[in-house]
């Protein structure tokens, strides 16, 4: 199961977290840990460091033994703007930033993968890019910007890992195919005419339009969008209104949208402009209408999913492999696979307590850190054996 190697650095790896988790930045905003990631890697023997972004890092391996695969391996290093409420003695000690995605737990698994494998360096062929993504959690995100500057340029495969605290520890759940949604962005602004409130019938009152938008925009999923096709529309966000008595000129409403199918993604701001349009021409109010594309779908290579699969089982054990359905989170993960086909897996973290239990983005989620011994292990694995 575990290489001795792995087991003997584990509380190094817990440490390293843990020196991470109480020093979070935000997205774009990484330079701390950017630094760290770069005296932790410059200790590693063969590596090339490079830094083609702000706050992105990339440290390159080349085999000792030929020609061969060039594989990328990705973690994604940034946190989220919230306040941590939890009670570990390494808590976030910056005001509303907080480690509550895994991100940290991933930067540790590629960094001590990156140790170990440049101990084998002269029984590997090719080149091994270890690539620390920024601003996975902010659109635009930071894997489109290091795509663009070139890092998975002439990648054969790449590989990635989220932890995951719905997914009991050391369990790999992925699947071919579409594993997480295209997340997008969409913004209406509601344009009437305000006024008294003692006097509607001088307005055009566009919160009575916003309420018939809210509602008649989740008829898309139900009676636009084929039954066995996934797809979420979410109203997130309304503003409007300065008192108690005016009726407002405008609201403006903001939401996003998740699906799977190229199809799907593509056809959905007409149908919601649709309504849009004939909801304030009935009622006599104008609009502005804008869709913004986030991240696309993350698309599991099956050749690629079938290799890591049988890894997993191979390293730990048939029942540490489980197909799972498709994720509605987003994941920039995707915008790698414009370059080069990949494989990406959840990995579980919750070991029956309670804490470990509470979900990403929430400012009581607590990880298992055993389990960062399992994404060390699977890259090891998986690296040795395509590039052996």
């Amino acid at each position: 199961m575990f290489s001795q190697k792995v087991l003997d650095l584990e509380q190094e790896m817990i440490d390293l977290r843990r020196k991470l988790h109480a020093d979070p930045e935000l997205s774009f905003k990484e330079f701390h840990t950017t630094e760290l990631l770069i005296s932790e890697l410059q200790k590693i023997p063969g590596l090339e460091i490079q830094r083609p972004t702000k706050t992105g890092v990339v440290a390159v391996l080349k085999g000792g033994a030929g020609e061969g695969r060039t594989i990328a391996l990705r973690a994604d290093i940034d946190a989220l703007p919230i306040t941590e409420e939890t009670d570990v003695p390494f808590a976030s000690k910056n005001p509303g930033v907080m480690h509550a995605c895994g991100h940290d737990g991933h930067t540790v698994m590629l960094l001590y993968a990156a140790r170990l494998l440049a101990e084998e360096r002269d029984k590997l062929k090719g080149e091994i890019r270890f690539i620390f993504q920024h601003a996975e959690e902010l659109p635009p995100g930071g894997a489109i910007e290091m795509q663009k500057a070139g890092v998975t340029k002439g990648v054969d495969e790449i590989y990635g890992i989220h932890l995951q605290s719905g997914i009991p520890t050391g369990v790999f759940g992925s699947r071919k195919g579409a594993l997480t949604s295209a997340t997008d962005r969409f913004d209406i602004k509601i344009i009437g005419k305000g006024g008294h409130s003692a006097f509607p019938e001088t307005c055009v009152d566009p919160m009575i339009v916003a309420g018939e938008l809210i509602g008649s925009l989740q008829t898309l999923v139900s009676r636009s969008i084929a039954a066995v096709e996934p797809a979420v529309v979410s109203i997130c966000m309304i503003s409007a209104g300065s008192a108690y008595n005016i009726i407002p000129g405008e609201v403006s409403i903001t939401g996003s949208t998740r699906t799977f199918s190229r199809e799907t993604r593509a056809k959905l701001p007409g149908l919601m402009e649709r309504i849009v349009k004939g909801l304030c021409d009935a009622h006599g109010a104008t609009y502005e209408f804008s869709f913004s594309e986030g991240y696309a779908s993350v698309i599991n290579d099956p050749e690629l999913t079938r290799i890591a699969s049988g890894i997993i089982r191979q390293s730990f054990g048939e029942d540490h492999y489980r197909e799972i359905d498709p994720l509605m989170p987003g994941e920039d993960f995707s915008a790698f696979l414009l370059d080069c086909p990949g494989f990406f897996a959840d990995l579980g973290t919750f070991n029956g307590d309670p804490r470990y239990g509470v979900p990403h983005h929430n400012k009581l989620y607590c990880m298992d850190e055993s389990s960062l011994k399992y994404g060390v292990q699977f890259f090891y694995d998986l690296v040795r054996e395509r590039l052996s």
